[in-house]
């Protein structure tokens, strides 16, 4: 009996964040190329096991030509997965600015890219789809201005804006990306895939740079159902990623995450699973960080639009003694969160 039951004739849209980045472009070409890395080995039998129909990937390097991708995708066709429909953009991960953006009075070093990174591109983001994707139709909202978010939390200290005008003018809100990505379903019309990865609201000083970064990127989505971002559908969409943030432990600014998870706009199916019950008592976490500090926390999400039927969702994080267990453990410390909707 697996962890994951076969989901029919409903729509199985899953986030995952791999933990792929590696600390050099190309690395991870090479280490799935090779087809012996125990990590990219584990990711890939982690999503065979889901079997998504449409799978958000996170913490996958990016490259210009999509070489990476291009190979884990034939990796998951050898799996018995074809996704033919994919994309991906450049991430703000690594991208330089010329700026001192963390006020430590030096440049070119990771924290002074628009987001932390080694290289541009390091730990982004890409969808895989089983149905087309609708490329022009795609709304990239990755180089956003922090600033220009309505009601932007932007830090600052005793000194002023931090950690300068300057780096504020040109700091971006997106730690990777903020995505719309239209796909066409045969059976249930226009699904909208609403995707980003919040910054993790730690390693900053008092000005709590990192914790108002991550609460921005949430509130986006509430401003962009709004209509502060152009029209917008407020249905047949999923929203979903690695937010970083969980409504009642762990650090940040709570209030973002309370509020997108509250909207009546969308559905929190709260996925669960036995091995995170197993691990800490609480079943909806979807991370194994390092206890006792930041702990098990439930920080990857899929929230279904109101208007979808949610037929059935979870974490897969089985058993930690079972040979799928390992195999969950060794690939990334967050687990696969899945969703089955249907009309």
């Amino acid at each position: 009996m697996t962890a994951v039951t076969a989901h029919g004739d409903s729509l199985r849209v899953a986030t995952f964040n791999t933990e792929l980045s590696r600390k050099g472009p190309g690395l991870l070409l090479r280490d799935i190329v090779g087809g012996d890395d125990p990590q990219v080995l584990a990711t890939l039998d982690v999503i065979a096991e889901a079997k998504p129909d449409v799978l958000l990937l996170q913490g996958f390097d990016y490259d210009l030509t999509g070489e990476a991708l291009a190979a884990y995708i034939a990796a998951l066709r050898d799996y018995g997965l074809d996704y033919a429909y994919s994309f991906s953009a450049r991430p703000n991960t690594g991208m330089p600015t010329g700026l001192d953006m963390d006020g430590n009075g030096k440049l070119g070093e990771p924290r002074d890219a628009q987001s932390y990174g080694r290289f541009s591109g390091q730990g982004g983001m890409a969808i895989l789809s089983r149905h087309p994707i609708d490329i022009g139709a795609v709304q990239d909202f990755t180089e956003l201005l922090w600033r220009d978010l309505p009601n932007a939390l932007l830090p600052e200290t005793e000194d002023g804006p931090f950690p300068s005008e300057e780096a504020l003018a040109a700091q971006r809100l997106s730690t990777t990306n903020h995505w719309v990505v239209p796909i066409e379903v045969p059976e249930f019309g226009r699904l909208d895939i609403m995707a980003f990865q919040g910054s993790p609201p730690v390693f900053d000083g008092p000005e709590d740079r990192n914790g108002k970064r991550n609460h921005d990127e949430t509130v986006f989505w509430q401003h962009y159902l709004a209509g502060h971002f152009g029209e917008t559908e407020t249905e047949s969409f999923v929203l979903l990623g690695d937010i970083n943030q969980d409504r009642r432990d762990g650090e940040g600014i709570k209030s973002a995450i309370i509020n997108l998870l509250d909207d009546p706009r969308l559905q929190d199916p709260m996925p669960k699973s036995a091995g995170s019950e197993t691990a800490t008592g609480d079943p909806f976490d979807t991370v194994d960080w390092t206890d006792p500090v930041p702990g098990n926390l439930r920080v990857d999400y899929v929230l279904p639009s109101a208007d979808w039927q949610v037929v059935d969702a979870g974490v897969l994080w089985p058993d930690p003694d079972s040979t799928l267990g390992q195999t969950v453990i060794a690939a990334s410390r967050h687990r696969l969160v899945w969703v089955d909707i249907a009309r």
